[in-house]
């Protein structure tokens, strides 16, 4: 099985989510019976990268998504130096709430470049709706030192798992040069 070009919004009639499976119960369940939901419900998007060519149901494998939502957190979890020039109410962020690799694609890059398109995308959605930072949930000490190579820091522990954020400046900045 081979990727198509691009990420596009998750659809049930093309996208076959069922086959998904990139090792994570958690991960597996979401883009199996949640992503839609949460769509129509306008709680977040989800992007995902269709196989190049449909499955003996006519539909596209999902090879890699990702899922993205609007959010805020206190100006109290940022390091001291970054708290003190932001104002004393929530501060918007995005959620980059999901992203998963299907187990065939691990080792193949494809973590990255869902990162990338993730980043790219809501670097894009920040021309018209600004956020302070992009924040990422931990599910595991693996997804941990993945987020932290590309530059995320950790914010805080929410809900038993290690927050990490990256600023929309460091965002820019890589899309911008």
């Amino acid at each position: 099985m081979s990727w198509s070009k691009a990420f596009v919004e998750l659809n049930k009639s093309e996208h076959d989510r069922n086959s998904f499976d990139c090792g994570e119960q958690e991960l597996n369940t979401f883009i199996q019976t949640q992503a839609a939901k949460h769509m129509q419900a306008g709680i977040s998007r989800t992007m995902v990268l269709p196989s190049a060519q449909p499955l003996l149901n006519q539909k596209y494998a999902i090879c890699a998504f990702y899922s993205v939502a609007p959010s805020s957190i206190s100006r109290e979890t940022l390091p001291k130096s970054l708290a003190k020039k932001l104002p004393r109410y929530p501060i918007p962020v995005f959620l980059l709430a999901q992203l998963a690799v299907h187990k065939e694609f691990h080792g193949a890059g494809l973590g990255k470049i869902s990162l990338i398109r993730a980043l790219k995308y809501l670097w894009e959605v920040n021309h018209h709706m600004r956020a302070y930072a992009i924040v990422v949930d931990c599910l595991t000490d693996s997804a941990q030192d993945f987020y932290t190579k590309f530059g995320f820091e950790i914010l805080c522990e929410h809900n038993g798992c290690i927050r990490m954020f990256l600023p929309m400046k460091t965002v820019e900045y890589l899309f911008s040069h």
